[in-house]
């Protein structure tokens, strides 16, 4: 009996080992970017990533340079017909012009009034971050989150009815995955608001607020009725998230110079220009908007349609290829843009 109950744990054993062996097999060797197309892009990321993790390969990058930086507008998630952060702005805009009624003749906020969103997506990028930067004028920072939660939770997108938050892309969230799951900080460098990404950034994306890096406002410290300590919103702007502004922010706030940089437009092309100059391992690479029916095609590079919401025009293409920047067609490269596909 003694035997046979030894032989049978031996068995069990054996079992348990061969079974734990096949799991790590199918983690080692299933698809870290499924919603990604098989090709030449796709197989630069992973060998990027790979050959910079290994310490045996001459790109090995030490964990500590090991930062990837996204835009969000157009890179992470849908930024047309208008800047979601925008359609916030404007949905709030009457309030602030009811408090302070000489705005309502003033530019750029008489066209944000009108709503004419053609109108509105004309307008210079200095114009659109004054009308985002006002209605959070005298907020305290408690305030606005949860009023942006509140909008971001209730607010839809007018072509797929979905919350905005919902309208992010899966490649690029199987992307930052894979890359935090090989050791990469992943940053988000935005023209967006900075407190206005934070109130999401982590549960959309999976970026802490301290890895979130955008259009600064200034806050000034000050005390409520009751003689506590808070900090009010202003509609200052301390830094302008955008074009050499990003670079700026990078060496201001994160420190580093990434290794990889991820983009969409113009305004993030000297992120990308700063991010692969750099010694060893470099890696940059731009989404391309051309898939009309399953998002928006707009460029105006290849002859796309044009664009003031976040253009990629040829002359951006054209350096791409000569700084050996990938370009991510959205209707060659992805075979799902979004989770809730089936």
């Amino acid at each position: 009996m003694m035997k046979a109950l030894v032989r049978l744990g031996f068995l069990i054993a054996v079992m348990a080992t061969t079974c734990l062996l096949a799991g790590s097999t199918v983690r080692a060797g299933s698809d870290p970017l499924p919603s990604w197309n098989e090709g030449p892009t796709k197989h630069a990321i992973v060998e990027f990533i790979r050959a910079t993790t290994d310490p045996s390969s001459t790109k090995f990058a030490p964990p500590e340079e090991r930062i990837a930086v996204f835009d969000q507008d157009g890179t992470l998630w849908a930024s047309h017909p208008i800047y979601p952060q925008l359609m916030y702005c404007l949905d709030r805009l009457p309030a602030v012009v009811k408090a302070r009624p000489a705005l309502a003749k003033i530019e750029p906020f008489k066209t944000a009034l009108s709503r004419n969103m053609e109108a509105i997506s004309k307008l210079s990028t200095k114009d659109l971050i004054k009308i985002m930067a006002a209605p959070l004028s005298g907020m305290s920072v408690e305030r606005f989150r949860a009023d942006a939660e509140k909008w971001l939770e209730t607010a839809r997108h007018p072509r797929w009815g979905r919350r905005y938050t919902e309208l992010r892309y899966l490649p690029m969230l199987e992307l930052m995955k894979h890359l935090r799951a090989n050791g990469y900080r992943t940053y988000i460098v935005t023209g967006g608001g900075q407190d206005f990404v934070r109130v999401f950034a982590e549960q959309t994306y999976g970026v802490p607020p301290e890895q979130v890096v955008g259009t600064l406002e200034s806050v000034s410290y000050r005390y409520d009725k009751r003689g506590r300590p808070v900090l009010i919103e202003s509609a200052e702007t301390l830094l302008g998230d955008v074009g050499a502004g990003k670079p700026e922010a990078i060496h201001l706030m994160i420190g580093r110079r990434p290794r990889a940089a991820f983009g969409n437009s113009t305004g993030d092309r000297q992120m990308l220009e700063y991010t692969t100059s750099g010694d060893g391992a470099r890696f940059g690479m731009l989404v391309l908007h051309d898939d009309a029916q399953r998002e928006y095609a707009y460029g105006p590079a290849l002859g796309l349609p044009d664009t003031r919401i976040g253009a990629f025009p040829q002359s951006l293409h054209d350096e791409a290829k000569r700084q050996g920047w990938f370009v991510i067609s959205m209707k060659s490269d992805w075979s799902r843009i979004w989770a809730f596909e089936q």
